[in-house]
């Protein structure tokens, strides 16, 4: 209806036009809190708990955020993507429970408070050694993560995530505390925990030890050198290649591989300059020799023959820098991990500054000492980065200085090479290096005493003599991984991990816990002892760990405390979030909502998911998996599921600097947190994806469309009442085409939301809402639901089937538009429960209709021909309204023809009449499509008056008596309606 007809009555009064309190401006930032307000004095959750007893359990086990500054973007789309799991599951049929957790300890806090509370006020650190200061200190650290998970988790809350808020886990909660230490001693009992000495990646700005998953990898600029080892009884020099000057001193071998080709290669030509003179002979890989020599400046030289492999393992050298008391030899070994990729073909090896140095080194013991060679590992770089006095001649220069800054060491090193007449060329090479991802300085390798988990060492609890990386192996193998490349990724990590170092060398975190007899390396298993250290920890907190007098209540009167050393390390914070699974989901005292869990591993029907940032598979799933593993034999989870990184509309890394970052609490506060959440769920979030202004007005179109479209559900509902229901049997094919759509799309919606593919929800429920019910059947159908008289089983036929349209819509919407979907299942109902308390719909197989499906794609096709023809006319002038058309259509297919049989299809094309010619020719000039050349439309003009009430043309003919102004059908409708007391 386009135009008003010319008629002093208001018939509008006699139509049944949409009404609904459903705004069309959504006004999300007022509404949603609102909506929340209503789930706490609800209590939706324990509501949710309730509905769901006795269903299977899916557990989405939550990865605990970081309580330090306020939620980012990414955090947003990882939250919210978990309470799309949650709330989708609950609805397919699941008790899906949802625990919100903390990772409370670690270094980014301990940093902030020294910050906050010391810098900043020119305050002096405390002295850790005092218990009464490291205690204080330790208070302060746990308010300061008190005060940011409390800010967190109002954040989170205003996202719509629904969970367990009054009760989360926090990984500095006693019990937690409590259960950490239990999961340690766990590890002492199988003997996987051991002392030992290795080299490991450490902040010297920071003083600690460094997993790999707390290391990121940037640009860095480094010195490179190339020095000539002499090999002891020859006259040849076998050259190296390192980026890292100052670990020449820690230099005990040279590894090389009996698959690289090696030579004998003489200077024949070189200026006098050069550090690399005419008659010096260099034993180099074959493919690599011409690069070293001319980065050696060496103008000519000449190949003098082969080296094999045998001549090199028997090969020793001496140390380049023997003058300055490094007179002990230099053997040569074989190593796999030499490559031809770069430098010489031979790799410099100081087992304090490299894994694969200290592997080979370790590996060679027997063979070394049987060479007669010291294999004692030297410790050349303290934990302030400067060089001991194992580095003779050096002792006192800096690797690094205190700020992460280059020192002076690699100048004093290079100095003395060319002092020594070792060095032969110098440079400088831009490549990524390892750095800490909290001081954002480079780290050192560095050969330092550290607690490890043996990841190759057999043990018999839980695993069957099998180590804990084949045990890994396997968990990783069984489990599920969304997307599944992510097995392959976190297979090769465990394949390739060093043994776990668990130690850290700070004061905020739990402690090792553990004590071990002085002089030995032998740690003390004693379940009393331990039961003591966790209960105390239960009720104080591990605090008690560092209280005045520690040693001697825990030993208590069955050890000597003078026997013994009391471990002072703390734990790692990746092994504090790993054990989450074992005070989370196996404390049914503290989280009662999770008890029973029974799954498949023994023998139950519940799963259990992790979802995480794709990091992660170095970070928290590795680090949960290895921990189960090591003390149940299995990983905590059945599913894990991985996102990608949140990127600008460019794809730049969002960043401070760069002034692109979106934050989610400005996106809230300007369109509502339902816009973030559809965002969230458009995005292939398996991949990095992309936010911004641009991008989010987009997600806000297709809202309002969704919107819209629910909003013209909900005010022609207002005339429906379900006592006038005429069943399916009793709808038209319209109608039943719809429900038909309704039952197919019930599948792939439960498919998709199984499969944890939102993208495709919303694809799908965007593609029925706008293009099948706004653009299609509701646009047919405004005509009988707004004029049919109150008794048309047409009409009613319709009503009944978008009330079931409706309820699948809003319910299927609704892990994903929590609130939009809640404000309208309110609307629909005031007196109804949530709708998160519903579960998805069962869509009957009797809607099911595959040929009156097909039949309708065919009406459809023909309608676009008709449709097209009259948007020609009407850019053309030659109708206003598609009311006002009368097209003609020929058909020259029976198909077509069959298929509009018993179809009114100037209903269909929403025209006044249709004429369809079965015979002769269309004239030239009629309106084709080219996917439907035999189907050909002329658009005249209706005949007749307008009607005065629906605005169909009709033959004034035919018009009612005492109805001279309205079609016969709105005649009908004014009787019906007058019978009934309405104003006609």
């Amino acid at each position: 209806m386009t135009d008003a007809p010319d008629t002093a009555f208001d018939y509008s009064q006699t139509l049944y036009l949409p009404k609904t309190d459903f705004p069309m401006r959504a006004g999300l930032p007022q509404k949603e809190p609102e909506i929340l307000a209503r789930w706490a004095r609800e209590d939706l959750y324990a509501q949710l708990r309730e509905s769901g007893k006795g269903r299977p359990k899916f557990v989405l086990h939550d990865g605990p955020p970081y309580a330090n500054g306020n939620v980012h973007i990414g955090t947003a789309l990882n939250k919210i993507l978990k309470d799309m799991v949650v709330r989708s599951h609950q609805m397919a049929g699941k008790d899906s429970n949802y625990v919100p957790g903390w990772d409370c300890h670690g270094l980014p806090i301990e940093w902030k408070v020294e910050e906050e509370f010391y810098r900043k006020k020119g305050k002096v650190k405390p002295d850790f050694s005092d218990p009464a200061a490291i205690i204080a200190f330790r208070r302060e650290c746990r308010a300061y993560a008190e005060h940011w998970l409390n800010v967190q988790r109002e954040e989170f809350k205003r996202l719509g995530v629904i969970g367990d808020w009054d009760h989360p886990y926090l990984t500095m909660s006693y019990p937690a505390e409590a259960q950490i230490a239990r999961e340690i001693f766990k590890f002492v009992a199988n003997g996987l925990l051991y002392r030992g000495s290795k080299p490991v990646m450490w902040s010297v700005v920071e003083k600690t030890a460094l997993a790999e998953a707390e290391v990121e990898y940037e640009d860095h600029t480094s010195d490179t050198i190339y020095v000539a080892f002499p090999v002891e009884g020859d006259d040849a020099e076998i050259v190296i290649w390192t980026t890292t000057p100052w670990t020449i001193p820690g230099n005990r071998a040279i590894a090389f591989s009996r698959r690289v080709s090696y030579g004998r290669y003489r200077v024949t030509e070189a200026s006098d300059d050069n550090w690399a003179k005419v008659g010096s002979t260099y034993i180099l890989a074959d493919s690599l020799a011409e690069g070293a020599l001319k980065a050696a400046k060496a103008t000519g030289f000449e190949r003098l023959g082969d080296v094999s492999g045998d001549a090199l393992a028997a090969t020793v050298c001496a140390h380049p820098l023997r003058r300055l008391g490094y007179g002990f030899v230099v053997p040569l070994l074989e190593g796999d991990h030499v490559t031809e990729d770069a430098g010489t073909g031979f790799v410099h090896t100081a087992p304090s500054h490299g894994r694969e140095d200290f592997e080979l080194w370790t590996a060679s013991t027997r063979l070394l000492q049987q060479r007669g060679v010291d294999t004692r590992i030297p410790y050349t770089v303290d934990e302030d980065g400067v060089l001991t006095d194992e580095a003779p001649g050096f002792t006192g220069r800096r690797v690094l200085t205190e700020k992460g800054e280059k020192g002076d060491a690699n100048d004093a090193v290079i100095k003395a090479l060319i002092e020594s007449g070792a060095l032969i060329a110098r440079g400088k090479l831009k490549h990524q290096y390892p750095h800490s991802w909290r001081s954002k300085k480079p780290v050192i390798f560095r050969n330092t005493p550290q607690w490890f988990l043996a990841m190759d060492r057999p043990f018999a609890n839980a695993s069957g003599g099998k180590s804990l990386r084949e045990l890994a192996v396997e968990a990783i193998e069984s489990t599920r991984w969304v997307p599944r490349t992510g097995e392959n990724r976190i297979k090769g990590m465990v394949a390739n991990k060093p043994d776990w170092v668990l130690s850290r060398q700070r004061a905020w975190g739990v402690p090792l816990a553990i004590f071990v007899r002085k002089g030995e390396h032998e740690v003390l298993y004693d379940e009393e002892v331990n039961a003591r250290i966790a209960a105390a920890f239960e009720t104080e907190g591990a605090d008690a760990w560092f209280a005045e007098g520690a040693k001697s209540r825990f030993l208590g009167d069955k050890h000597n405390p003078d026997d013994y050393d009391k471990v002072d390390n703390l734990v790692e914070v990746w092994f504090d979030s790993g054990s989450t699974h074992a005070f989370v989901l196996e404390d049914s005292v503290h989280f009662p909502g999770l008890a029973g869990i029974r799954r498949a591993v023994d023998g139950g029907p519940d799963e259990v998911m992790y979802l995480e940032g794709s990091d992660q598979h170095r970070g928290w799933f590795q680090s949960s998996l290895l921990e189960s593993c090591g003390t149940r034999g299995r990983a905590p989870f059945d599913i894990v599921l991985t996102h990608g990184f949140t990127l600008d509309e460019k794809g730049r890394k969002q960043s401070k600097s760069l002034g692109n970052q979106t934050f989610p609490q400005d996106v809230i506060r300007a369109s509502g947190a339902d816009i973030l959440r559809l965002w969230v769920a458009s995005v292939d979030y398996s991949d990095d994806q992309r936010i911004g202004a641009e991008i989010l007005k987009a997600v806000s179109d297709n809202y309002r469309k969704l919107r819209n479209t629910i909003r013209w559900m909900l005010g022609t509902l207002a005339h429906f009442d379900p006592a006038t229901s005429v069943g399916f049997a009793g709808m038209a094919e319209l109608d039943r085409l719809m429900l038909h759509k309704l039952a197919d799309l019930d599948g792939k919606v439960r498919e998709a939301y199984a499969n944890f593919d939102y993208a495709r929800v919303i694809s799908l429920l965007s593609a029925f809402m706008n293009a099948d019910l706004s653009a299609f059947y509701f646009d047919i159908r405004k005509d009988a639901l707004y004029c049919d008289p109150p008794s048309s089983a047409r009409r009613l036929g319709a009503l009944e089937a978008i009330d079931r349209i409706f309820r699948a819509a809003t319910v299927w919407l609704a892990p994903v538009l929590v609130f939009t979907a809640e404000e309208a299942w309110a609307s629909r109902n005031p007196d109804a429960r949530s709708v998160h308390l519903e579960q998805f719909p069962a869509i009957p197989e009797t809607w099911r209709d595959e040929a009156l499906a097909r039949k309708w794609d065919t009406i459809r096709a023909l309608r676009l021909a008709v449709t097209g023809a009259i948007e020609i006319a009407r850019a053309d002038k030659a109708i206003g309204s598609s009311l006002e058309a009368a097209p003609r259509v020929w058909l020259s297919r029976p198909e077509h023809v069959e298929a509009l049989r018993g179809v009114d299809f100037a209903e269909v094309c929403i025209t006044s009449d249709i004429v369809i010619e079965t015979e002769g020719a269309p004239p030239d000039g009629a309106f084709r499509l080219p996917d439907l050349p035999d189907v050909a439309v002329v658009v005249e003009r209706a005949r007749g008056i307008k009607c005065a009430r629906s605005w169909r043309y009709f033959d004034p003919a035919t018009a009612a008596p005492g109805f001279p102004d309205v079609s016969p059908r709105d005649a009908a409708a004014l009787r019906e309606l007058r019978a009934l007391g309405r104003p006609t």
